[in-house]
């Protein structure tokens, strides 16, 4: 029996990926388990698994190719099932519609839909030049590359899987004399003359299409208002200062982070509009009784917001073990979907890069987010006398449809008590 596997859904509101490498190839003798296909989604890097033992038939898709949830990936040989047998093992699977091409897992002509799919269509063809009033099939990258070049994706040729178009076809369309309909940019007839490249072209990746999305849905989602302190934490300075050395002989670096993060639980719990969540759909607020935090992490590839759970119940030192622990996952592409789920409020330290203050966007549909500046060493008053202190920015942003300005400054204030005498958090 041939079986095609499409894309799963692996949850989290996926609904493509792009394939980073793949494990198989045809001929190739796989066991249900093996990893199939390893693909880069909007927040992880995950293998896909093969459902089924077999023989490779086919792949669909190359490497940098984007794929829908739902579409073909691989097609299987499943030796030894026939009739009845595969009609009992496409059951197991999404439901088969007759007629509608490939549903599900099994190529479907009419009512044959359990007769074994032949070899006609599986290797990549080229699409037919007379078609030239179709709609082409095309990647999104390719599709948006054409755009940007001004091509008309439709006069190009597609090699991809059932003629679709790729970034590789198009650079080949250009190649052969293919036009382009008038640039946005006017070269100057200088740069003209002396073959300056005028623009460079990197396709999106998933992280960065998703940071796109979630920073528009976010905009357009919450009422955003943002609020500026500042602590002075002289003190806060000392203690990490006093148990570094410590900390580090158990091969755990200490930053002031495990401590803006215990104090932030710790606040959070005073404060529940702040750990809530607005669900307009049922006319109510969530008010959440755990604090998962999520840490902004500047990786190569984009921000990623892994979450550290139970933030409440844990001690500065297990908190620094998890802190170290998730930002190196992060910057390895090693992090899962579970690292990514359930925040309840969202910390950025972009201060640890440069910077004191900033307008952090939510991370929707969390309601609050706050941004940590640059600790810097400056003039304070302290017992009414001119004094060196170390002060810590605080940038603070709110949804303020369900936060009012009252309550945001209770948060701050308590917050920034908490810093100032880290003692006063297990003195409660």
């Amino acid at each position: 029996m041939r079986y095609i596997f499409n894309f799963p859904d692996i949850g989290e509101g996926l609904d493509e990926g792009t394939i980073a490498e793949w494990y198989v190839q045809k001929g190739q003798h796989v066991e249900a388990g093996d990893p199939l296909v390893n693909m880069e989604t909007d927040k992880v890097v995950t293998d896909i698994p093969s459902p089924k033992s077999g023989t490779i038939v086919a792949t669909y898709g190359k490497i940098g190719e984007t794929i829908r949830v739902g579409s073909p990936l691989v097609e299987i040989d499943i030796e030894g099932v026939e009739g009845e047998a595969a009609v009992a093992e496409v059951r197991k699977e999404e439901p088969v519609e007759e007629g509608a091409g490939v549903v599900g897992t099994l190529e479907v002509a009419g009512n044959s839909a359990f007769l074994p799919a032949g070899d006609e269509g599986f290797e990549q063809q080229p699409a037919a030049d007379s078609k030239i009033g179709r709609k082409a099939l095309a990647t999104p990258v390719a599709r948006a590359m054409a755009k940007e070049l001004g091509i008309d994706i439709n006069r190009v040729t597609g090699t991809g899987p059932s003629g679709r178009v790729t970034t590789q076809d198009i650079e080949n369309f250009l190649k052969k004399g293919g036009t382009q309909k008038s640039l946005s940019v006017e070269p100057s007839a200088a740069m003209v003359a002396s073959g300056e490249q005028l623009v460079e072209y990197e396709p999106l990746t998933q992280i960065r299409k998703t940071i796109a999305r979630n920073m528009i849905q976010s905009k357009q989602n919450a009422a955003h208002m943002s609020v500026f302190d500042e602590v002075e934490v002289s003190e806060l300075v000392r203690i990490r200062a006093k148990y570094k050395d410590a900390f580090a002989e158990k091969g755990v670096k200490l930053s002031y982070l495990p401590f803006i993060l215990k104090a932030l639980a710790v606040a959070l719990s005073h404060h529940k509009t702040l750990n809530s969540q607005l669900d307009l759909e049922n006319n109510r607020i969530i008010y959440k009784k755990y604090f998962n935090i999520g840490i902004a992490v500047d990786t190569e590839e984009g921000l990623v917001v892994p979450v550290i759970r139970g933030v409440d119940k844990l001690s500065v030192f297990e908190i620094a073990e998890r802190v170290n622990e998730i930002a190196e996952k992060a910057r390895n592409r090693k992090l899962t979907l579970d690292d990514m789920k359930d925040g309840t409020f969202t910390v950025t330290n972009y201060g640890s890069i440069g910077g004191q203050f900033a307008v952090p966007v939510i991370n929707y549909p969390q309601v609050g987010i706050l941004g940590i500046g640059r600790l810097v060493e400056k003039p304070v008053i302290s017992h009414g006398e001119l004094a060196k202190g170390m002060v810590l920015p605080l940038s603070l942003s709110v949804d303020h449809r369900i936060v009012d300005g009252g309550e945001v400054a209770r948060f701050l204030n308590r917050l920034i008590a908490y810093l100032a005498d880290p003692v006063s958090l297990i003195m409660e």
